[in-house]
């Protein structure tokens, strides 16, 4: 797996390349965004862990153009800062996880795992990285849905919340689970903002009268086909 590593501290680089490459990653340092963007942007990369704080163009910039440019390899922000507002701002302009330094490798390579991690189950993913489910196709590279060939239009957070879902086919997960993969930061346990996300995506997947999504009282959410 090819992981591209953008981080300008060298205590920080080192210690990453050292531990992913022990663990049998090929990692790639790059120390900046403009050489990101002029050396390695073609590059089919498994994912990019870029930090926020870069000289020069800075880390969300970077993510922006690159979701711009249509690269929608997964991305794992990195930063010092711990603000929801930070976290906020990177998962909304694409960022598919945070991580807060200082951080245990540990942590780090289960997030990575996490982010490479594709469905085994009922989901398989073609040639062109499309996620299958019957009539429903969910593309991983254009970030659009289809059903029964007609492309569904859906906002960013229910594009996000349908693929975690459906990453996780015939798995029950709690809303608490949902929350923090899809909007990444802690929220009050007892908003309803997954259950009126959850009601969106019924709406427009299942209008044509397959089943996905599934309740399971008191716990959380399954997806699976019949």
């Amino acid at each position: 797996m090819q992981i591209l590593v953008v981080e300008d501290d060298n205590r920080i680089s080192a210690f990453l390349i050292k531990g992913l490459e022990e663990c049998g990653y090929l990692v790639t340092l790059c120390k900046n965004a403009e050489d990101v963007l002029k050396h390695y942007s073609g590059i089919q990369w498994d994912l990019i862990i870029l930090d926020i704080m870069l000289p020069g163009i800075d880390g969300v910039q970077l993510l922006q153009t690159l979701r711009y440019k249509k690269i929608y390899a997964p991305v794992l922000m990195l930063s010092a800062l711990n603000s929801v507002q930070d976290k906020v701002a990177a998962l909304d302009y694409g960022a598919d996880d945070f991580l807060t330094k200082p951080f245990h490798f540990d942590e780090l390579l289960s997030r990575i795992k996490a982010l490479t991690r594709r469905s085994k189950h009922q989901g398989q993913v073609s040639a062109d990285n499309t996620l299958l489910f019957g009539e429903l196709s969910i593309s991983l590279q254009q970030y659009k849905v289809f059903l029964g060939g007609a492309e569904i239009e859906l906002s960013p957070r229910e594009y996000k919340l349908l693929v975690y879902l459906a990453e996780n086919a015939d798995k029950t997960v709690s809303r608490v689970q949902i929350l923090n993969a899809v909007w990444g930061i802690t929220f009050d346990n007892h908003t309803n903002v997954v259950d009126v996300y959850i009601s969106y995506l019924r709406n427009k997947i299942e209008k044509g009268g397959a089943k996905y999504i599934y309740t399971v009282k008191g716990v959380g959410y399954i997806f699976k086909t019949d």
